[in-house]
């Protein structure tokens, strides 16, 4: 064994914790390592990359992932792969349980080769639980090998989750993103976005969908969501969430919501606040 494990809970934001969870990351020579860390509300890891890929799994509170390509909302029970060589940043929307897996590139056949949040599944969540009471060691052997073999396996079959939010590189088009964030809302159309930029809708169409990877219409659902979810997970309520961000009615919120999750916002808090309580 190499080093000693930090404590999870209160000094994953520590720097002799740091310290140690990038050095054991970078030298350990099994395929899969298994990390806890606890932060607080509004900490901030500084931009950083890994020479392995990460799976980042909120256990509990919301965490924002900041890119050069954009942001991506990990809430809970949601992971996000970040492939190895990513600079990225790490916010805490609330007091964040996060339980990180790094993978070393190549490891298996048929891992996520760009940037994606999952869903967690059952059998995910437990495995990633058990991987992190598992001795630190330089080999696993017995259990402890068969338990991050199977997780290794089980990265490919999580259910991807539309809660990217790349950022187009262009400054135009990027000044209009950042103004639709400070103000989100259902209703602007193409023509309106078009004419701000000054383009004709076709050139704006096919500028956005090069830069993002989306449609105006798909993004600026993802951008309502990301400002919807950590709001509902701070106890608003899903009547003013709803009102506030435009929506004409309760129910197409929910549309939108189930749309782009699968489930409502309702089911969405429930589940969340069970798990939380099982992870206590």
């Amino acid at each position: 064994m190499i080093g000693r494990h930090p404590d999870s809970t209160g000094d994953g934001h520590s720097a002799d914790a740091s310290q140690w969870r990038r050095e054991w990351i970078e030298t350990a020579r099994s395929d899969v390592v298994a990390l806890p860390a606890d932060y607080p509300d509004g900490h901030r890891v500084e931009t950083h990359r890994h020479s392995r890929s990460q799976l980042l799994y909120a256990l509990s509170g919301v965490v924002m992932v900041n890119t050069g390509r954009g942001r991506w909302l990990v809430p809970p029970e949601h992971a996000i792969w970040l492939p190895a060589g990513v600079d990225h940043s790490v916010d805490m929307l609330g007091d964040v349980q996060m339980r990180s897996i790094y993978v070393r590139p190549g490891a298996i056949a048929g891992l996520p080769d760009g940037l994606k949040v999952f869903a967690m599944t059952d059998l995910m969540r437990s495995l990633v639980v058990a991987a992190m009471a598992l001795p630190h060691e330089e080999t696993h052997t017995g259990r402890s090998a068969l338990v991050l073999d199977l997780l290794l396996h089980e990265i490919p079959n999580l259910s991807e989750r539309p809660l990217a939010l790349p950022f187009p590189s262009d400054r135009r088009l990027a000044l209009l993103c950042r103004r639709f964030i400070e103000a989100p809302s259902p209703h602007s159309t193409t023509d309106e976005w078009a004419g701000a930029a000054g383009m004709s809708r076709r050139t704006f169409t096919r500028a956005f969908r090069r830069e993002t990877g989306l449609s105006l219409s798909m993004w600026r659902r993802q951008a309502c969501l990301l400002a919807a979810l950590p709001r509902l997970a701070d106890g608003e309520t899903v009547t003013a969430v709803a009102l506030d961000l435009g929506y004409e009615s309760v129910a197409a919120f929910i549309t939108m919501f189930r749309r782009m999750t699968g489930e409502t916002p309702r089911s969405w808090l429930k589940r969340g606040q069970r798990n939380a309580a099982r992870s206590h």
